[in-house]
C-alpha cells in the first residue's frame, strides 16, 4: 500500500491509499481518482515529504514528542469533509438505483447494452471491482458505504 497526497484541478488537496503506484496510474488514467472534496476527476499527486521511520533501537529510547506546528496537518476541517460526503451521498441515492451486490454483473450488463442505460450504485468484491475496471466499464468507488435496503 502507498500513500498519496494529491491535488485536483480545484485546488482541493487530500490523501488517499492505493494498492501500488501502478494502481494509481491506472486509475487516474481511467479517471477513476476523484477528488474527496468536490468530485473532480482531474487529480495529481501533490508535492509530499517522504515518511520514514527511525530504527526501532531508536524509537525505544526516544520519549513521545508533540507536533511541531508546521507538522500538523491542517487541511481541510473534517465538519466540512462530512458534509460534503453527506450531499455526495444523498445525490448519489437520490439519482441512482441501488443494486446492491449484483453491482458488478449490472454494470457489466450496462455497459455490454444488455441492460438499459441508467446510474447504479452498490457493492462489489475487490476482485470483480478490478476486473471491471480491466475489462473499461466506467466504475468509480464510492467514498461511503452504502446504505442497506431491505425492500
Amino acid at each position: 500500500m502507498i500513500q498519496y497526497a494529491l491535488k485536483c484541478s480545484n485546488d482541493h488537496s487530500f490523501d488517499s491509499w492505493f494498492q501500488s503506484a501502478a494502481a494509481f496510474d491506472k486509475l487516474s488514467v481511467a479517471r477513476m481518482v476523484t477528488c474527496a472534496v468536490c468530485g473532480c476527476d482531474k487529480v495529481e499527486k501533490a508535492i509530499m515529504t517522504p515518511r520514514v521511520r527511525p530504527a526501532r533501537a531508536t524509537v525505544a529510547e526516544q520519549a513521545p514528542a508533540s507536533p511541531e506546528p508546521d507538522q500538523i496537518n491542517m487541511s481541510t476541517p473534517s465538519a466540512e469533509i462530512e458534509k460534503v460526503l453527506s450531499e455526495l451521498r444523498r445525490t448519489v441515492e437520490e439519482n441512482s438505483d441501488y443494486v446492491g451486490q449484483d453491482f458488478a454483473q449490472e454494470a457489466r450488463k450496462i455497459h455490454l447494452g444488455d441492460a438499459p442505460e441508467r446510474a447504479i450504485y452498490g457493492e462489489a468484491k475487490p476482485e470483480d471491482a478490478r476486473a471491471l475496471v480491466e475489462d473499461g466499464v466506467p466504475v468509480a468507488p464510492l467514498p461511503f458505504v452504502p446504505s442497506r435496503k431491505t425492500n
